[in-house]
């Protein structure tokens, strides 16, 4: 199983990576996945230019193809301009449209304010939606104020272990590629099968 990091962090040392890596620790603590993190800012000019002449350089290619191959997606960003980094949406709009179909994703920003907290509501969750991905319900917004306070570590663990249900749960019901569709079985079924017989 695979959980792939999407940090868009600027800075070194990064709070962005640094809650990237925590999001990882509790989620991989949870499943057998093997990591492997993404940092935007070592993509940035590959990435511009995509944008110009159509073709990934070998290092974004790499990181399309491990974001693409993931089991599940932590994805990262600080706040600015009340929205998600130039960065990040960039590397979202290179990506293959249905790459991320189907895919568990974990959202989550880094903002030196709590008044940027609803950027993963109004900006991440649709984003991710339009692309068509399982968004967990638990976002975690870190502002400057909650590093060491209470209420950050909580955050983290229940949506790490969101995030590891849908990994373990959406990976095992996943066709390998080329296999046929998976079987819907409408409700009715589902709830007669479960009644008590005689």
């Amino acid at each position: 199983m695979k959980l792939v990091v999407v940090s868009a962090g600027l800075s070194v040392p990064s709070s962005t990576r640094l809650l990237a890596d925590r999001l990882a620790s509790a989620t991989a603590g949870r499943t057998s996945a093997e990591v492997r993190v993404v940092e935007l800012r070592d993509l940035a000019v590959e990435i511009a230019h995509h944008f110009t002449n159509g073709f990934p350089g070998k290092k974004l290619a790499q990181a399309l193809d491990a974001v693409s191959g993931a089991d599940g997606l932590i994805v990262v960003t600080p706040v600015f301009s009340a929205s998600y980094s130039g960065l990040f949406k960039s590397f979202f709009d290179v990506i293959d449209p249905d790459a991320l179909s189907g895919k568990p994703v974990l959202i989550a920003a880094t903002g030196g304010s709590a008044r940027h907290s609803l950027v993963l509501e109004h900006a991440l969750r649709p984003l991710f939606s339009y692309l068509r991905a399982v968004v967990v319900p638990t976002a975690v917004y870190a502002a400057s104020e909650d590093w060491g306070a209470e209420g950050l570590p909580e955050r983290i663990e229940r949506a790490a272990g969101e995030l590891a249900g849908l990994m373990t749960g959406l990976s095992a019901a996943r066709p390998a590629k080329g296999a046929a569709d998976l079987e819907v079985v409408p409700f009715a079924e589902q709830l007669a099968a479960l009644r008590p017989t005689g």
